[in-house]
């Protein structure tokens, strides 16, 4: 009982600069402006103010912003699971001539950085017409870097799965595809819940590709929109910045919340065949 009391108090105060930032955040949005950069910072402000977070929506349409960061992320969170599995899948069940060594050609994307080819990217979706549109932020992950990544776990996730399982399809009358279906997306669970959780961050948090494709403030999503609360000099509106990041943060914890232990269990098994 007391090595259980020293290891969680032990962990209780190495998690202190982990959960601070995000304390000091979330509280500060609600302070007057003087008294967020007080020292020594306070745990909780003096007087509750509620202000930020009705300018937050004032100065900006936030609301329609934050749809599109929601419904962005989903669609790519959805069409990357179902693009991984499948191409998992092939790779890890499906023997054809040049398997492994297309398989290595297809994780060489991931050392391709993303600024290496957002200019020639851009010159493809101006030519067909879809800058300042959202199916760029939907296209370039699916079928990008994140996508790899994703394919990379759920291939070493179908390799572990016992070869018998196959073969007891077989003697059932189940096609390649109603196996891959009924039985190896059903046992997938962990790691399609770390494709998920990973893949939702990475298009929840997307600065670049949205500064460069997209123009109209109705159209951004929540990365870009919080650059824009700025005073009439250009400088920073603290407490609303605050208060909006602060909203920008819920929906990450609520996945994170949800399917954290799928998470842990998914990338707990990419390992262990290769």
């Amino acid at each position: 009982m007391n090595r259980k009391v020293v290891v969680y108090g032990l962990l209780s105060v190495l998690c202190i600069p982990f959960v601070f930032p995000t304390w000091w955040m979330v509280t500060s949005s609600f302070k007057p402006t003087s008294e967020i950069f007080s020292y020594p910072p306070r745990l909780l402000p003096s007087h509750w103010q509620f202000g930020a977070y009705r300018e937050v929506f004032e100065l900006q349409p936030f609301a329609q912003q934050y749809w599109n960061s929601l419904y962005i992320a989903a669609i790519v969170t959805v069409g990357t699971m179902a693009v991984a599995s499948l191409s998992g899948w092939a790779f890890a069940r499906i023997r054809f001539p040049g398997q492994n060594v297309l398989f290595v050609v297809v994780l060489t994307g991931l050392l391709i950085p993303s600024e290496v080819t957002i200019v020639p990217l851009f010159q493809l979706f101006n030519r067909a017409g879809l800058i300042d549109t959202h199916w760029p932020l939907i296209l370039v992950p699916m079928l990008g870097a994140p996508s790899v990544l994703a394919t990379f776990i759920m291939r070493q996730y179908f390799v572990t799965l016992p070869r018998e399982l196959e073969e007891a399809a077989r003697v059932d009358g189940l096609g390649r595809f109603a196996t891959f279906w009924r039985i190896g997306l059903p046992l997938a669970r962990p790691a399609l819940g770390a494709v998920g959780i990973f893949t939702f961050l990475s298009s929840w948090n997307l600065f670049l590709e949205p500064v460069v494709y997209l123009s109209t403030k109705e159209k951004f999503t929540l990365p870009q929109a919080l650059t824009q609360y700025v005073d009439a000099y250009g400088g920073p509106m603290w407490d609303v910045q605050l208060a909006a990041a602060s909203l920008t943060a819920l929906p990450v914890l609520v996945v994170f919340v949800i399917a954290q232990r799928q998470f842990v269990e998914g990338l707990a098994h990419t390992g262990l065949k290769g």
